[in-house]
């Protein structure tokens, strides 16, 4: 059973169509990777993923036991983001907010999980960091590791290397595939890069309002939508 299924999505703003008729499956262990120009609806239909922006139309279901409250979002980072005053520690930690239901505080069995994504992220040397102090992949390491407190099925990532040096890039760029491979989490992630996009990913959604594809990576480097979007031929 697919962990999310989509089915003739459609999301507007102030009653404009911003994107619709988006179709698609996410199941246990895909890379899924959103591609397209700017304003093609791929960060809005990030949006309408983590229920912060209600679709016009369409359907967005979860399964095989999934629940809307168990994603781990990492979002695109902000100024304010990059100076939050908090450890390391902190920042991971709240990532389990979503398990605390009615407790007022974090059980031991939480505490262990953000020092475990800690060390999983290779960040335990700076727990007890300023989270402000560090470089922006060091940051980068400690939302991911935060968004894996929040699910043990699927993360959400929105242009998770933006702004990064091209070394830090690959290096962030392994570790997700080390965590969608390794540890078995499905992965959609939202990029401009759509040349690691083929070189990492199982599956892509090129959008340009409406999907121009959906389908397997191998699929897609032969599709006219990638010879149009690349330019020229489909790239090996």
């Amino acid at each position: 059973m697919a962990l999310i299924t989509c089915t003739d999505l459609s999301f507007s703003y102030e009653g404009k169509t911003v994107a619709s008729h988006i179709n698609f499956t996410v199941n246990e262990g895909d890379y899924l990777c959103i591609v397209g120009e700017n304003g093609s609806g791929k960060s809005t239909l990030m949006k309408g993923l983590l229920g912060l922006k209600q679709p016009d139309g369409g359907s967005i279901v979860f399964g095989d036991g999934l629940s809307a409250n168990e994603l781990g979002y990492l979002p695109q980072q902000t100024a304010i983001q990059k100076d939050f005053p908090a450890s390391v520690y902190e920042v991971v930690l709240s990532g389990c907010m979503n398990q605390c239901g009615l407790r007022p505080r974090y059980s031991r069995q939480l505490k262990d999980l953000a020092r475990l994504n800690i060390r999983r992220m290779g960040m335990d040397a700076y727990t007890h960091s300023c989270y402000g102090s560090l470089s922006g992949g060091q940051q980068q390491r400690v939302l991911l590791a935060r968004a894996l407190c929040a699910t043990r099925r699927i993360l959400l990532l929105d242009e998770p290397v933006n702004g990064l040096d091209p070394l830090v890039t690959a290096e962030m760029y392994e570790t997700i595939r080390r965590i969608n491979s390794e540890y078995h989490i499905a992965v959609i992630m939202v990029s401009h890069d759509v040349q690691s996009a083929l070189a990492y990913a199982s599956h892509i959604l090129h959008l340009n309002n409406t999907p121009e594809f959906f389908g397997t990576a191998a699929d897609y480097k032969k599709s006219q939508a990638s010879r149009l979007f690349l330019g020229g031929d489909a790239r090996d």
